[in-house]
């Protein structure tokens, strides 16, 4: 358990190799049998003469989530652009329950999308809007549409216009310097946020989107740097003597849960970011580290060697004594709560190594719900229906991604070397 003080940096130094470019691509590994059939038709193009295919990026997020099966283009016998040119049973034929139809135009500098989201079963349209994009955010574009569309389905807010934080690494030995970048949240348009020579870990992102806290080891020992992502603009918030480690933001972004050594065993701290006041949460001989708050902001759940190995417990910040949460095997670790607070996904070590799972907050059963090599740092997606981690490819480090029922699963590696610590960003607007 004691490993865990250095598990950020040990996973950092372990799987180094050279890393050439940090854009991600999707690999999918597992698609849901039950996915719901949908056809993403191709846009019709009125002279717009666009540099992506905007259905393609949509389709492409919609199979992403694990809730739905786009058609192959090559099965579409007929390529509609509005819903009037539907022919319901047609498309009743090749058992397509949705469809969406559009086209794209130029306007001024930018470009407009007319698009519809048609109810094939049942005949009808369900949603028509037009968007505009300069030429620089058309794939902002599509993503947008995919939300719309996802949403219109499913009841679920749609997380496809969401960023991803994550860290990279180059070079081998004393020769390694590490990379903090900000990308969508499918790898693409990554923008590098911070490079260091020293590691770079546990990357959290702020309520609203703007913000990232993250562990640097820049100043010669581990510190707590927020830091603004549109402008770089940073701050040291921590750099006390001994672990400042595993930041996590509170609800309404006014304060961190960190784990600090300052008085000795690392212990759970919450620091007030503008008067940078410190209030310490546990106390006790035992390891406490890797802390998140609850979706109320009235509890943290943090990951303890109290009971002999790692085990999650939950410590109300009204006072009293902390509850455990995990009694499954001997290994529970980095857990984070589900959007609704209703459960937490974690790090569990079961026969199958070290995986990401979720366990119900209300009769306490857990579950795997990855297949990866050595997964890490899970981050749940806002609304609820991913979980992005760290993971292994062969040799090297790339990120993974499971639905929350484990029933589809991609990853997203760089074209060259190791891929760590994932952060999913909140909803951005």
């Amino acid at each position: 358990m004691r490993a865990l003080m250095t598990t950020w940096l040990a996973a950092l130094l372990l799987f180094c190799t050279p890393l050439a470019q940090a854009e991600l691509t999707i690999d999918i590994t597992r698609g849901n049998e039950q996915a719901t059939p949908i056809a993403v038709v191709p846009f019709a193009d009125e002279g717009a003469s666009l540099p992506v295919d905007l259905a393609q990026i949509v389709a492409d997020d919609l199979e992403r989530s694990g809730y739905f099966a786009p058609l192959e283009r090559g099965a579409m016998f007929e390529k509609p652009s509005s819903s009037d040119e539907v022919r319901f049973g047609d498309w009743k034929a090749l058992d397509t329950r949705y469809m969406v139809v559009g086209r794209v135009s130029r306007e001024g500098e930018g470009v407009r999308v007319r698009y519809e989201l048609m109810d094939v079963s049942g005949e009808s349209r369900m949603l028509g809007e037009t968007v505009t994009a300069s030429s620089g955010q058309l794939r902002a574009a599509a993503h947008r549409i995919s939300d719309q569309v996802f949403e219109a389905i499913t009841g679920i807010r749609g997380a496809f216009s969401t960023r991803i934080a994550y860290v990279t690494s180059e070079g081998v030995g004393d020769n390694m310097s590490f990379r903090l970048f900000v990308a969508d949240a499918d790898g693409h348009n990554s923008q590098q946020a911070l490079s260091s020579d020293e590691p770079i870990m546990s990357p959290s992102w702020s309520p609203d989107g703007r913000k990232l806290a993250y562990v640097s080891f820049e100043g010669e020992r581990p510190a707590i740097y927020v830091q603004e992502v549109s402008s770089g603009r940073r701050v040291k918030l921590t750099s006390f003597e001994g672990l400042n480690s595993a930041p996590s933001w509170s609800p309404d972004g006014r304060k961190l849960a960190v784990a600090l050594s300052r008085d000795g065993q690392p212990e759970i701290y919450t620091i007030d970011i503008g008067s940078r006041d410190l209030q310490r949460i546990t106390n006790s001989p035992s390891i406490e580290t890797e802390p998140a708050w609850s979706p109320d902001g009235r509890s943290l759940i943090y990951t303890s060697d109290r009971s002999g190995g790692p085990q999650i417990y939950r410590q109300a910040l009204g006072g009293g004594e902390p509850e455990r949460l995990t009694y499954t095997g001997n290994y529970n670790a980095r857990a984070r709560f589900a959007p609704d607070g209703e459960a937490i996904f974690l790090i569990h070590k079961g026969n199958n190594g070290y995986q990401v799972a979720r366990q119900d907050l209300d009769n306490g059963r857990l579950v795997e719900i990855s297949d990866a090599q050595q997964a890490e740092s899970p981050s749940v997606a806002p609304n609820g229906t991913m979980v992005i981690f760290a993971t292994q490819q062969g040799s090297r480090g790339v990120l993974g991604a499971v639905s929350a029922d484990g029933r589809a699963s991609f990853r997203l590696p760089a074209a060259q070397g190791d891929v760590r610590e994932p952060a999913w960003s909140p909803f951005l607007n």
